[in-house]
């Protein structure tokens, strides 16, 4: 998005977008079967952007027919690496060209700043898309060592008909991550957006035809979880779901997956992320401003949000202190305001979710430092709350424990790296964590004993598309971004040849 668009532009703009809001179907926008459709509210007022077609079991079983059919014509998962790195690579570049709208789509659809979608969002999912198309040409099968009687060919092939569910926090760039390496595979996908912000979704669906992706390769239905999302966890002819939400819903994944044809299941369940500061850290207020926007950015809407600060007793004080001075910054405000920091949470329903566990902070006896409380802006009906700072929490409390998904962070004091670990640690969830210090083998000590997919040293949430992304424990298992997140929409087949006399 061009950095001379002011605020006035942008509504401008925003004003005059085209709302793409069918199902996407064998190269098709068409209508739910049903007629049916939902409102798509903007999150920053609170009124009606759009109705979406509210696709149910009739439009699965037409995407998944569609999926399937092209599938096994073989234009694309038997079309060779390099020409679906060509078209991969066109894809990323449609979305790259047409990156104002997809941004504003993002911040209308979700409540999240323009800054944040025009900056981060968007450019992170044409590069995700590109890479795994420049990746798929340097993938290479195997010869196993046997003896000179026979050659074993081990292959990777795709699976198959794969359904991506994806969350509404980061519509797009959580899409994209499904999207790259499942179709960069040979496979077909079909989307089932979040029905909070299905807007991108749908769009880009277009623009994967435009880029030469054959028809029913990629299909989009949007839905609600309990019709569309379980029609597509029951398919008998869906051979995958990559998953990235709550637990609760990936447990019915799980149950899906048995109850039907035993589909693979992947899945990314959230997380209470222990950002834990040592007393010997290297730069405080460094550690203080990353723990801030490690809880605020994104509305604290986010998987790996750090919610749980924990610090060592001798700098608490300094450290929150910190923490509240960068909060104070981050109120929010208008998401189509380029100088916004901190936008809308995404509807009323997890508006009021995240105000409920306030209050249960509040009756467990959390001491609130900051925050708390609903925020009326300009934009009078939208859903806005403000940065969220509880004190003298006990990890036994609800709102050190549940994963509230919003601007909430809840401070625990330790005496050291040892109770810092078990505190951490003290959760079913397994997702990310952070560690700062200035001791290299105190670092390493305490890393390694993180039951975490991702543990930071010195930083938070760094990363890029080459290192791997997912959880232990109830976070979930499979990996995105990486080269690993191939194995997850690829099969290995040996091929055993005779060759002695």
């Amino acid at each position: 998005m061009s950095a001379a668009l002011s605020f006035d532009d942008l509504k401008s703009r925003a004003s005059t977008l085209r709302f793409h809001n069918k199902a996407f179907i064998g190269g098709t926008y068409v209508d739910a079967a049903s007629g049916k459709a939902f409102d798509c509210v903007n999150p920053a007022t609170g009124r009606v952007l759009t109705k979406v077609a509210e696709c149910d079991k009739e439009d699965v079983n037409r995407a998944v027919k569609a999926a399937r059919s092209a599938f096994d014509k073989g234009h694309w998962s038997r079309m060779a690496p390099a020409q679906r790195k060509k078209r991969l690579q066109k894809f990323a570049d449609l979305i790259d060209s047409h990156s104002t709208e997809l941004a504003l789509l993002e911040t209308l659809d979700m409540g999240k700043p323009i800054r944040d979608s025009s900056k981060i969002d968007i450019p992170l999912s044409a590069g995700c898309i590109r890479w795994y198309g420049e990746a798929i040409d340097k993938i290479y099968d195997e010869i196993a060592p046997t003896g000179a009687e026979a050659v074993s060919l081990i292959r990777r092939e795709p699976l198959g008909v794969v359904a991506a569910v994806v969350p509404w926090n980061f519509p797009l760039l959580m899409a994209s991550w499904k999207i790259g390496p499942v179709l960069a595979a040979g496979n077909s996908i079909i989307v089932k957006p979040a029905e909070q912000s299905p807007l991108t979704a749908i769009r880009i669906a277009e623009l994967a035809m435009e880029a030469g992706i054959p028809e029913g390769v990629f299909n989009v239905v949007p839905g609600f979880g309990e019709t569309a999302g379980q029609a597509l966890g029951r398919h008998m002819d869906v051979d995958a779901v990559t998953f990235t939400g709550s637990a609760e819903v990936g447990k019915f994944f799980l149950r899906y997956a048995g109850e039907s044809n035993m589909k693979r299941v992947s899945l990314e369940c959230g997380g209470k992320t222990p950002n834990i500061v040592l007393a010997d850290a290297p730069d405080l207020d460094a550690a203080a401003t990353a723990a801030a926007w490690g809880i605020f950015f994104n509305q604290g809407e986010v998987c790996n949000a750090g919610s749980r600060l924990i610090v060592e007793d001798s700098i608490k004080d300094r450290v929150l202190d910190k923490v509240m001075e960068v909060g104070k910054t981050l109120q929010p405000g208008d998401p189509l305001d380029p100088g916004t920091k901190m936008g809308a949470i995404v509807d009323q329903t997890q508006m009021e979710r995240i105000l409920g566990y306030i209050e249960a902070g509040k009756k467990e006896g959390a001491k609130l430092r900051m925050g708390g409380s609903r925020v009326r802006t300009a934009n009078d009906g939208g859903f806005y709350i403000e940065p969220t700072v509880f004190d003298q929490v006990d990890n036994r409390m609800k709102i050190a424990q549940e994963e509230i998904f919003g601007p909430v962070l809840s401070t625990i004091s330790v005496k050291d790296a040892d109770e810092a670990i078990r505190v951490g640690n003290d959760t079913i969830y397994g997702l990310a964590a952070a560690v700062w210090t200035r001791d290299i083998n105190k670092a390493f000590k305490v890393a390694g004993a993180l039951r975490a997919g991702v543990v930071w040293v010195n930083c938070f949430d760094h990363g890029d598309i080459s290192s791997p992304f997912g959880g232990f424990k109830q976070s979930g298992f499979g990996r995105d971004k990486s080269l690993h997140a191939l194995d997850k929409y690829t099969e290995l087949k040996t091929i055993w040849i005779h060759v002695g006399g």
